[in-house]
């Protein structure tokens, strides 16, 4: 309808609400049902309209800037013709004093968001009959008792005397019981009530008569057939002339819809639906009022936050089906660990049933311990928490053992607001991950620029790409024999903006860490594969490139595809490029890395093993493994020219290579002392300091260029 002509069967009704977009959805709604829309975007608006237009009913949001929807509805009902007005307050809040301050200031009923449409027009159709019917309270209130008590829901009236209550034809129907039942009596009529709330019904029920006054109040009944019900019951007391009670009316409303739906909408907006965990809106509510508690009665509040390690590895790998598993066995775990018979009472705490858990969003849990006269309990309830983690669990088909690392903040020491806790206790959890994941560390002063230099670096990561910061240095390898170069080894740089140039132990785990290393490392490979176009422009003979894996990057589900389609958009040739892995990442998972290693190989890479000597690996593994060299940690070369222990492992690492015809690298080699044992030992390759240090890719271009 796009006139405000109104008919008798239509009403004129105000929407005020500074979202155009609720405006538009409460005008197609209402005006589907034939009513007459007129839209206010702020309360200055909604109050000229009001004066202008007289609308039937109002639909008010309630958070607006400069004016919120309580004000608005003080002012209405301040003047002469809004006193019965019917006003609805639109809301995402629902807790019980945002309630009771709508009801205070005048407003008719409430509604939360969000909206269910397709009873928006019911609602307001039978608020407006309501109002309506308020309005006729003027001049006949036992008329409008009765329109009330009829509209839409049963009545009933108890002839105390007697102890006789009639029911209306709608009670029959809500109860199940047929028309024909006699009247009952209050005993029998109690008998509706469930058990558990009988002696507050009674309690109220006496109270009205006791005080002549009355009364309003939920509860649940149980029908006939043994289904269950919630009801709201309104009830008035009629006193004789002698001021004692004689007569008592009312209705009853099924309201059972509306409680499930409130039910519903809190659950949405306080519990994490993946988990059934309480969420972030929830955890700072349950917060606030611990902390309270404990300021009053002269306790502390532990806060421990805990994030879970590698906890991206698992969704590169497995998937995010896999990922949601773990999260909901994790919250399994959790909840056991902080049981009473597992944690308090082992550590004397006899009153821990406020102890709570939420989870924060992605791998991020808190632990909430109020009421505690010794912070040592925190620390029994994370040495738990590890020891349930370690548990292993299957996910995804795969046996998984998942460890954490978690930050402990204590109310009031660590700070007196839950910003300044969950800070700390973050700053305490990036300290237990520095120091070697799976484990716990208290909140201590000194952690602050530490951790604030990690969280710094982490945040300025998000755009060292965007913003080109990266470059790449090239090591250069030499065959020991003829000296010759055989190939460079590409390494990473941050040039950053203010702390200049920064090699990778000073950003790579935080990479790892925070899930960048995927894309920085496909970075490092799209500008090694330009790297060898551009020698093989400057008509320089082509050179094997080498690039470091990070741990993470080829336990990604698409990893190999990326790098086909790498080597294919740059039209490198693949048997210059070469793949290093570290040896420990391949004893985390040797069966993902040789399917991926294969996978590799079948694209024609060459595939190299860094850090040999190092790990773990199984020989059997190690045979099976399409790699074409093994490069000989530096740390047994720095003492090769002192130590013969260095010399017999080099020794046997040698031979290895040369039964699994494979090239042996040596790293790190600083003196010709060093060259020259290793050259006796059969060594075939070296890179170090003493060939080289890492160059620009103009100094490579000139080496490649002197080289030849």
């Amino acid at each position: 309808m796009n006139n405000l002509k109104r008919t008798a069967d239509s009403a004129l009704i105000l929407v005020v609400d500074d979202d155009s977009a609720i405006r538009l959805l409460m005008r197609e709604s209402l005006e589907q049902a034939g009513l007459i829309v007129i839209e206010a975007k702020n309360g200055s608006e909604a109050i000229y309209l009001f004066a202008e237009k007289s609308p039937e009913l109002i639909l008010l949001d309630v958070k607006m800037p400069k004016m919120d929807g309580y004000e608005v509805c003080e002012q209405i009902r301040r003047r002469a013709d809004g006193k019965e007005t019917p006003i609805i307050m639109v809301t995402g809040l629902e807790d019980d004093d945002s309630i009771e301050r709508a009801y205070q200031v005048g407003a008719t009923d409430f509604i939360t968001k969000p909206v269910v449409w397709t009873i928006l027009s019911h609602r307001v159709r039978y608020l407006l009959r309501a109002g309506k019917a308020f309005k006729a309270l003027r001049l006949n209130e036992e008329r409008l008792v009765q329109a009330q008590r009829v509209a839409s829901m049963g009545n009933w009236d108890w002839d105390i005397i007697n102890d006789r209550i009639h029911w209306s034809k709608e009670l029959y129907r809500i109860f199940k019981q047929p028309l024909d039942t006699p009247e009952f009596s209050f005993h029998q009529s109690m008998s509706f009530v469930h058990p558990d709330e009988q002696q507050n019904v009674r309690e109220v029920i006496d109270s009205a008569l006791n005080n002549n006054k009355p009364y309003n109040i939920e509860f649940k009944i149980i029908r006939t057939d043994g289904t269950q019900l919630t009801v709201e019951q309104q009830a008035e007391v009629v006193c004789n002339s002698q001021g004692v009670p004689v007569r008592m009316y009312g209705t009853i409303q099924d309201v059972s819809s509306r409680k499930l739906a409130e039910n519903r909408i809190r659950q949405l907006a306080y519990y994490d639906h993946l988990t059934g965990l309480p969420n972030r809106q929830m955890f700072y509510e349950t917060m606030k009022r611990a902390m309270v508690s404990c300021q009053r009665d002269g306790t502390k509040l532990a806060l421990i936050f805990l994030d879970l390690d590698r906890f991206k590895e698992v969704n590169d790998t497995l998937g995010h089906n896999a990922g949601d598993d773990l999260l909901k066995n994790i919250a399994q775990y959790l909840t056991k660990s902080i049981r009473a018979s597992d944690v308090f009472t082992l550590a004397g705490v006899n009153d821990n049933s406020e102890a709570s858990l939420s989870r924060l969003g992605g791998d991020e849990f808190t632990i909430l311990l109020p009421y505690l006269k010794e912070v040592d309990v925190a620390a029994h309830v994370c040495n738990r928490v590890l020891d349930q983690l370690r548990l292993p669990m299957k996910i995804g088909g795969q046996n998984l053992t998942v460890t954490g690392s978690m930050g402990i903040a204590i109310y009031p020491d660590d700070g007196e607001d839950i910003d300044s806790l969950l800070k700390h206790s973050d700053m305490a959890m990036y300290h237990a991950k520095q120091s070697g994941k799976n484990n716990f560390q208290f909140f201590t002063s000194s952690m602050n620029e530490q951790v604030k230099l990690r969280m710094d670096t982490e945040k300025e990561l998000q755009h060292a790409l965007e913003n080109n910061e990266f470059m790449l240095h090239y090591e250069p390898r030499i065959e020991i024999s003829s000296g010759k170069i055989t190939g460079v080894e590409a390494l990473i740089r941050w040039n950053h903006p203010t702390r200049g140039i920064l090699f990778p132990e000073h950003f790579i785990e935080i990479a790892e860490d925070c899930g960048l290393m995927n894309e920085i490392g496909k970075w490092v490979l799209r500008t090694t594969c330009d790297t060898l176009t551009s020698l093989s422009e400057s008509n320089i003979n082509p050179i094997t490139m080498t690039v470091n894996l990070s741990n993470s990057q080829y336990k990604k589900i698409d990893f190999v595809q990326m790098v086909q389609q790498l080597l294919q958009t740059s039209g490198v040739n693949p048997e210059y490029l070469e793949l290093e892995l570290n040896e420990t990442a391949i004893v985390e998972d040797m069966e993902l890395a040789l399917r991926t290693f294969k996978k590799l190989k079948d694209l024609g890479l060459m595939l190299s093993l860094d850090n040999f000597g190092t790990g773990h690996s199984s020989l059997y593994y190690l045979k099976q493994f399409p790699i074409d060299s093994l490069k000989i940690d530096q740390g047994f070369i720095a003492d090769i020219a002192t130590n013969q222990k260095d010399i017999t492992i080099i020794k046997s690492i040698i031979i290895l290579t040369q039964g699994l015809n494979l090239i042996s690298v040596a790293e790190g080699v600083e003196s010709s002392d060093q060259m020259e044992i290793l050259r006796k030992l059969g060594c075939q390759q070296i890179q170090g300091q003493l060939v080289s240090k890492p160059l620009s890719l103009l100094q490579v271009k000139q080496l490649l260029k002197a080289d030849n």
